[in-house]
């Protein structure tokens, strides 16, 4: 059976990962003491003693089973078909580990272990378990596209959720599923979508369940046949196969919901905003206070430049404020620098800004390109109108507009505005399609994390000044 194979995996990998610690315990060693004894930072002093290899791999006796319960608590050894290599959780319990380590140590008073060895040590291992699992895993992706370990299933229900997950199964025959066929009311016996055939009706299921050694179940009734559920449950329950529910509301909640206990009650958070968290909203706005100063410093010289060729190319203002809807659909005023004259009387100032606008000046026409116009949005994120990183601001009237034509477009006033974002770095900027920037925005909203902040702020430091995009 699949299960007995997914156990045999999970062992191979527990031997693989305690016989590649070692080595690369012992590895660490023998370069530390070794190859790189006479080298640099290494190198050792004349007279400077260091334990042999026998003591230190006295402390191997813990630092195995340490560091396998840690991997095993980080989920190293969930073995998720569709998992891809996780890098940083693999680093993380690594460091983990080393801290452990580092416990032992303390503990067992020992304070002449060489702290280049640990350094060794953890760079080493990590080396050697991330080879051996991208290795591991291409060899097994390689097996079940060969129709080796698959995991056997059945459908109950026509719905669109099935048909979604059954043309992910299909594009993707490395993750090793093999789906026998459908159950379903409103189908005929006979009637195959993608391949994959229709077996019956929900009747017939507890028959076919009987006559067959599924392992696993996949429920996807349509909303309209949610009132079969309960019985459908208890029949999948009944045959001991593992089962599992594709709700059928992607056309009402289109994303991936949270769920909370209240009290025993579960309830369904349509939507996963990180920073909807006390915590999470200050780290990120001392991060914003702190980069928006940093920047402040970096680029006063070059704000004070551009502010002098405006004045003595144009003679007009320097600094315009536009107003944009921010957080909580609150409008603020917005800083640029001065790219464009003035609207004349008559003239609409709510057009979007398109190729070959007769308003943008020859400065202008350079700051913006480079994005040095919005330079003064510093100010803006010092003032905690905007944020660093966020989806782009919009003038009111166009909210007004898109709030009517695109899905979900007033998503993004959940979060503050931020001077660049995960749309802007994917270079969908100035004239572009604003529904494809809001899944960029929507995507930076439920899955933000410091990190992605610091991602997307090198991403705009490398590639995302110059924009193609701006008239």
């Amino acid at each position: 059976m699949n299960h007995d194979n997914q156990k045999a995996i999970s062992t191979v990998q527990i031997i693989a990962d305690a016989f590649l610690i070692a080595i690369a315990y012992i590895l660490s060693y023998g370069l530390r003491f070794g190859v790189l004894s006479k080298v640099g930072i290494f190198a050792l002093g004349k007279n400077e003693q260091f334990y042999p290899l026998g003591v230190y791999l006295r402390y191997l006796v813990a630092v195995i089973p340490g560091y396998l319960y840690i991997f095993s608590k980080c989920g190293l050894y969930d073995l998720k078909r569709r998992k891809k290599l996780e890098v940083w959780n693999f680093v993380k319990a690594n460091i983990m580990g080393l801290l452990f380590f580092a416990f032992v140590l303390f503990y067992m008073k020992e304070l002449d272990i060489s702290r280049h060895f640990f350094s060794l040590f953890f760079l080493i291992n990590i080396t050697l378990g991330l080879s051996f699992r991208h290795l591991f895993n291409y060899i097994l992706q390689t097996l079940r596209s060969k129709g080796i370990n698959l995991k056997h299933v059945v459908m109950i229900g026509y719905s669109a959720a099935a048909r979604g997950y059954i043309d992910r199964i299909k594009a993707n025959p490395q993750w090793g599923f093999f789906i026998h066929g459908i159950i379903d009311d409103e189908k005929e016996k006979g009637f195959v979508y993608n391949g994959i055939p229709v077996l019956g009706n929900i009747s017939e299921l507890e028959g076919i369940l009987a006559q067959n050694r599924f392992e696993e179940i996949i429920i996807s009734l349509r909303i309209n046949d949610y009132y079969k559920l309960r019985r459908v449950v208890a029949i999948c329950e009944k045959s001991g196969t593992h089962t599992k529910f594709i709700p059928d509301y992607n056309h009402i909640i289109p994303t991936i919901p949270v769920m909370e206990d209240f009290f025993g009650l579960p309830v369904i958070n349509i939507r996963n905003v990180p920073l909807a968290t006390l915590g999470n909203r200050i780290v990120k706005r001392t991060v914003d206070l702190l980069g928006a100063l940093l920047a402040l410093a970096v680029f006063s010289i070059p704000m004070l430049l551009i502010a002098l060729i405006i004045k003595i190319t144009t003679g007009g203002k320097i600094i315009y404020c536009q107003e944009r809807v921010g957080l909580h659909n609150k409008p603020f005023k917005m800083y640029k620098f001065c790219s464009m004259v003035e609207a004349k009387a008559g003239e609409d100032k709510n057009e979007w800004s398109c190729q070959d606008n007769q308003r943008v000046t020859k400065v202008g026409k350079f700051i913006r390109h480079t994005s040095l116009d919005e330079l003064p949005q510093i100010f803006n994120v010092l003032k905690g109108d905007m944020s660093l990183v966020g989806p782009r601001p919009e003038r009111p009237f166009f909210v007004e507009k898109f709030r009517e034509e695109i899905p979900r477009y007033m998503i993004k006033h959940q979060v503050r505005p931020g001077i660049t974002g995960w749309a802007q770095v994917h270079g969908l900027r100035g004239d572009t399609s604003v529904s494809k920037r809001i899944e960029y925005d929507l995507y930076y909203i439920e899955n933000w994390t410091i990190i992605l902040d610091i991602k997307i702020l090198f991403m705009t430091i490398f590639t995302g000044f110059i924009n193609k995009n701006a008239y």
